[in-house]
Order: structure tokens, then sequence, then C-alpha cells
């Protein structure tokens, strides 16, 4: 088989991933798969990673941003990791994909759990 033919029947890696990204649950999936991700490691890249690939495959960060009624420069740049997003700002976009962000008890381990200085 040439290399033509194997490209013929192959799919660029990102136009895949948007396109399974359409789908609402797979995009739930790959978004709650960044955050446990960041809650791991601390690394916001991957976190804003995923949202910029949902918002590409819901229509790109143009549309998004409209929806949060942000310039799109600054929605970017925020995706891009350039700035770090307010929680208010952060709560918006993941609203704006269709999703909300819910609390559920995790597991209590040591440097998970708060203290209460009096």
């Amino acid at each position: 088989m040439n290399k033509d033919a194997i490209l013929k029947h192959t799919v660029n890696y990102k136009d895949g991933l948007l396109g399974k990204l359409q789908d609402p649950e797979f995009a739930k999936i790959y978004l709650e798969t960044a955050l446990e991700s960041y809650q791991e490691d601390g690394s916001v890249e991957a976190l804003l990673l995923a949202m910029r690939d949902v918002a590409e495959a819901q229509g790109g960060i143009g549309e998004l941003a409209k929806k949060i009624t942000i310039s799109r420069e600054h929605l970017y740049d925020t995706l891009s990791g350039k700035h770090t997003p307010r929680l208010d700002n952060w709560l918006k976009i993941i609203s704006a994909l269709g999703f909300r962000v819910r609390l559920e008890p995790q597991e209590k381990t040591s440097e998970h759990v708060l203290t209460h200085k009096s």
C-alpha cells in the first residue's frame, strides 16, 4: 500500500478529535479527564488545551467569546495560558461549552484535608 492510499483512508488526528468532541458525552469525558489531570499535577496547560479543543469543536473561539461576552483575543490568550483565568471566567467558559461544575466528595487524604485554625 502506498503513502497516498494510506492517507486517503486516515483522518488527521486534530480533525478526528474535533469531530468526536462535537458529541457532548465525549466532550464531557475529555474535559473531566483534563480536570483530573490538573488536580493531580497542578498543571493548567492540559486543562486549557482541552477547553480550547472543545471550543473549536463547538464553533470556534470567536463563537465562545460572543457567548461569554469577552473579546476573542482575550479568550484565546486565556485558553493559550497567557492569562490565568479568573474563577468567574473559567465558570463562564465551562457553562458556555454546555457544562457545569459539580462537587462530589473525595477520599480523604492528608494532602486534601483542610484544617481550620481558630
